[in-house]
């Protein structure tokens, strides 16, 4: 009777070792970027503005770990993990919803389309996957199993594009604020000195060079 009921969780063990490795490392790694943009003083917007798009991101890595370990411990049935899935899910898309309304509130940043599918839709859509699935396999079917992975997986790769799409973007607005310093700075060398008068400027222009001397004169 056991092995009947642990063995589809069995053969997903190498898929859960592989999706919770990398969230792992990603959740380390997302520490590291953030470090490495706050010395070098890249870091814009309020507290409100990094809760909605950047800390979701390691909430979602993790969300993804804590899935991996609990389908990876020794269960004798698959209710149990099936209940544990779908609290964790139950979690997740409530501070989900969260997320959405401190990005409806923060005015550091306007989302587009894409931002709202990305931070919004599609992580909503993976944690209501795992409510779903956990509730079916809390009355042990074995094909919610493949839902489960499915919306693991999603989240692992919404963490992955909203990380990137948050460094891409810190280091565009990077490159802007040099550009227009760069460009006010030749904008200040061309003016005239502060203490020269516009109408003196003009006469300093208009008599050209002075002449040489005669040397014989």
């Amino acid at each position: 009777m056991d092995e009947t009921v642990t063995s589809p969780l069995q053969a997903w063990e190498s898929f859960y070792v592989i999706v919770g490795s990398s969230a792992g490392a990603l959740t380390g790694l997302q520490f590291v970027v953030l470090t490495l943009i706050s010395e070098a003083g890249m870091i814009r917007g309020s507290a409100e503005t990094l809760a909605a798009f950047g800390s979701p991101n390691v909430v979602h890595f993790c969300a993804a770990l804590l899935v991996s370990a609990i389908f990876s411990a020794p269960w004798h049935g698959l209710g149990p993990p099936g209940i544990a899935v779908a609290l964790c899910g139950a979690g997740g898309f409530v501070y989900s919803v969260a997320v959405l309304r401190r990005a409806l509130r923060q005015r550091d940043y306007k989302p587009v389309l894409e931002d709202w599918t990305w931070h919004a839709a599609l992580p909503m859509l993976a944690y209501a996957g795992l409510v779903h699935a956990g509730i079916k396999l809390s009355r042990v079917s074995g094909d919610a199993l493949y839902i489960v992975g499915g919306a693991t997986l999603l989240l692992v790769f919404v963490g992955i594009h909203n990380a990137w799409d948050t460094v891409t973007y810190v280091t565009l607005q990077r490159a802007r604020e040099h550009k227009a310093r760069g460009a006010a700075r030749g904008t200040a060398e061309r003016q005239p000195p502060s203490g020269t008068a516009p109408g003196e400027r003009r006469n300093v222009e208009a008599s050209g060079p002075p002449a040489p001397r005669n040397p014989e004169a």
